[in-house]
């Protein structure tokens, strides 16, 4: 620092260069600590160097069969090269254990018969199918109608099974009567074996236009349960007479096995308050899964890799999770896994899941519920999220639009724990209406992604402009929400 001798300069200039120094003082002193590191992680994540990981990506998928799919080598690899450079970067690093389906085999057809008050079999593969991959069983006990909605009543969907408060007079050791409908049938699978079912009988809505009973897998085991899907006619027979008796067999082979969740957690930070950033890493069978989900895998392992050393008031912990595309599994079982002390540590979940599709829409989870429709709000929290993301496309002059919270993603299993959570999405198998072609460019009436689950979301499939922006988002929370959790209840 330069020192002034007294005398040397008039008090004019003196008072001069003290207005000076207050000038250039007052701004660093009145920006909050989160908006000068979220406007420095937005400047070191870059789009082109996201990009570079999708490369990756696509070369792992080009050496292991042309996928990254839950149990393939393309999917180890896919989660070695996330977890080095995680490692790299000095991130604490776990290697997390979920299983998934290997290998199902049906062995004989299933049986599904009345044994009281009256004798009655049910005809399989016709009536009835196996509910796949259920597991082997062969029960005979009471059928519980789970909290049904029969025509003519006049709800238009049933939401049968589809929370727990269900199954709150359900009695251990009967086998459920579940109705389709609403939520995915893993709920109402899930929450029937938690409430001590010994079987799942779900059957058709009997609504116009749905497609009675066939055959149908769901990736979910875990219930430990045989489980069929029948038709609305047997399903309403077995609800009209309360007390019913049946046997429900399913003769089948089962083989789990093991992939991984990589997760990397920042070493600085308070770990009573983590901020949770995800995206899948696996891909479909079909193809390499460049923009599903390797956009949103290259996103966030940007930032991570850019906030890694910054001086975080609060733990930030990325998941690059296993086996989404067959059943949200590695989330499912991390969060399922949590201690209850565990999971209130979790102050937020942010989830990035295609982030750059060809077609693309600026679409975020719409955590108020402020469109009405489909799912309802997420847990509180959630609205605080949405807004906070809304804000950053509209500092760039863009527009947003809302999307459900619809259960398609990894956010599933942290908000049915009641974390808020948010995020980004840029449209799949969906058509893009003529109000976001307007928004958002683009063309109207196509999909926002023609190659979702198709061998050709490859490195040339996503669209770098989305990308480019969307990484920028994604920094941007990251980092305000790694300084400041004040907004999240």
């Amino acid at each position: 620092m330069r020192e002034f001798r007294r005398g040397a300069i008039g008090a004019v200039s003196i008072a001069a260069a003290i207005a000076l120094v207050a000038v250039q003082q007052v701004p660093a002193s009145a920006v909050p600590k989160e908006e000068t590191y979220a406007n420095l992680l937005v400047k070191k994540v870059t789009g082109q160097n996201a990009n570079q990981h999708m490369v990756a990506l696509q070369a792992i998928a080009d050496d292991n069969g042309g996928n990254r799919a839950a149990g393939t080598n393309g999917y180890e690899q896919s989660a070695e090269y996330v977890a080095q450079r995680l490692e790299r970067a000095g991130y604490q690093v776990t290697l997390d254990p979920i299983n998934f389906v290997e290998n199902w085999v049906e062995n004989s057809p299933p049986v599904l018969n009345q044994v009281s008050p009256v004798a009655k079999t049910y005809t399989a593969n016709s009536e009835f199918f196996t509910f796949r991959p259920s597991p082997a069983g062969d029960v005979t006990a009471q059928v519980q109608a789970v909290d049904l909605t029969l025509p003519p009543a006049p709800s238009p969907s049933s939401t049968s099974g589809c929370e727990m408060s269900d199954f709150a007079d359900f009695v251990a050791g009967r086998i459920a009567l579940i109705q389709r409908g609403t939520c995915p049938f893993v709920t109402k699978v899930r929450n029937a074996g938690f409430a001590g079912a010994v079987g799942v009988i779900v059957f058709n809505e009997g609504q116009p236009g749905r497609t009675d009973a066939f055959a149908l897998d769901i990736g979910e085991w875990r219930a430990g349960i045989p489980m069929v899907f029948a038709s609305f006619a047997v399903g309403n027979e077995l609800a009209a007479n309360p007390g019913t008796t049946v046997r429900l067999k399913v003769d089948s082979t089962l083989t789990l096995g093991t992939d991984y969740n990589v997760i990397g957690e920042t070493r600085k930070g308070d770990p009573n308050n983590v901020v949770m950033v995800g995206a899948h890493l696996d891909s479909v069978e079909a193809g390499p899964g460049i923009n599903d989900n390797g956009s949103g895998t290259a996103a966030i392992l940007e930032t991570a890799l850019q906030i890694g050393n910054f001086p975080v008031k609060n733990k930030v912990r990325f998941a690059f999770w296993a086996a989404e595309e067959i059943g949200l599994l590695g989330s499912d079982q991390y969060v399922e896994g949590l201690t209850a002390a565990e999971r209130d540590r979790i102050r937020l979940y942010l989830n990035f899941d295609m982030v750059a599709s060809p077609n693309y829409a600026y679409k975020l989870y719409d955590g108020d519920d402020s469109d009405a429709t489909g799912a309802p709000a997420g847990p509180p929290g959630s609205a605080q999220i949405e807004n906070q993301l809304e804000d950053f496309f509209t500092s760039r002059g863009l527009a947003t639009v809302g999307t459900d919270f619809d259960g398609r993603s990894d956010y599933g299993p942290f908000i049915a724990a009641g974390i808020p959570a948010g995020g980004i999405f840029t449209g799949a198998e969906g058509i893009k209406t003529p109000a976001e072609a307007a928004l958002f460019g683009g063309t109207a009436g196509v999909a926002y992604d023609a190659c979702y689950h198709q061998a050709c979301d490859t490195i040339a499939n996503p669209n770098l402009t989305a990308l480019d922006v969307n990484a920028d988002a994604i920094a941007d929370s990251t980092a305000r929400y790694a300084f400041n959790l004040t907004a999240i209840p």
